[in-house]
């Protein structure tokens, strides 16, 4: 799957499709997405800090492998049908994502605005993937409420964060951050980094039941999926 996904991004060039490459095959949680089930079949996806948008043009591959019939017997549900919205700062990334998914059926939307001042509409899976860390812990509190807000009842929010307890490994991705961000011309590094238990306590005050997942397996990283669930007709 993660071939044909990837393979849209050689049109933007070597680098763009390196990266997709790279990141669908060994980054452990676009598999973990998919085989457990975590987006439902016909979910409205935004993706806060969406990159490249790898997510949109793998979701598109699960409806061609479900439609052929080959959708792996030991996974859940295949997420088919999704609308997707992704939210990316960098121009760059969104340049080449629009180019490498023009042709979805699809259609994604791409959004080139800062998650601090962008309105996000209403969804049912918000996935924030290793991007909180780069604003203050207001900033933070203030992009998790308004995505409770965003979420349709019984809504999912998929959020990735490094664990600090997890020390060498913790520090070691930070030090792989810092480089990337500057690669990719950030002017600034990682900022705002919790425990934990200080992103359950942020996120159960939200109104979410939290389960948290390790999503490093492969890697050299301290990487955590916190699966954050809102009951049906939690108020708002």
């Amino acid at each position: 799957m993660h071939h044909a996904a990837s393979a849209r991004y050689r049109r933007c060039g070597p680098f763009a499709w390196y990266f997709a490459r790279g990141k669908l095959k060994h980054d452990p949680v676009f598999r973990e997405l998919l085989a457990n089930a975590a987006i439902a079949p016909g979910s409205h996806v935004l993706d806060i800090g969406c990159g490249q948008a790898l997510l949109a043009g793998l979701l598109a591959e699960c409806d061609t492998l479900a439609a052929a019939h080959r959708w792996p017997a030991s996974w859940g549900a295949p997420p088919t049908g999704t609308r997707y919205t992704g939210i990316e700062l960098m121009p760059r990334d969104i340049a080449r994502a629009s180019a490498a998914l023009a042709e979805l059926p699809s259609r994604p939307r791409l959004v080139c605005r800062d998650m601090r001042d962008t309105a996000f509409e209403p969804c049912d899976v918000a996935v924030v993937l290793d991007v909180l860390h780069y604003v203050d812990m207001a900033a933070q509190d203030d992009v998790l409420a308004r995505i409770r807000l965003a979420l349709r009842p019984a809504g999912r929010l998929l959020l990735r964060v490094g664990d600090p307890a997890q020390a060498a490994r913790f520090w070691f991705g930070r030090w792989v951050d810092h480089a990337v961000t500057l690669a990719r011309g950030h002017h600034e590094p990682p900022t705002a980094w919790r425990s934990l238990a200080d992103w359950q306590a942020a996120l159960q005050r939200l109104g979410f039941s939290v389960r948290t997942l390790p999503m490093s397996r492969g890697t050299p990283f301290a990487n955590m999926l916190l699966v954050c669930d809102l009951e049906r007709g939690a108020s708002r």
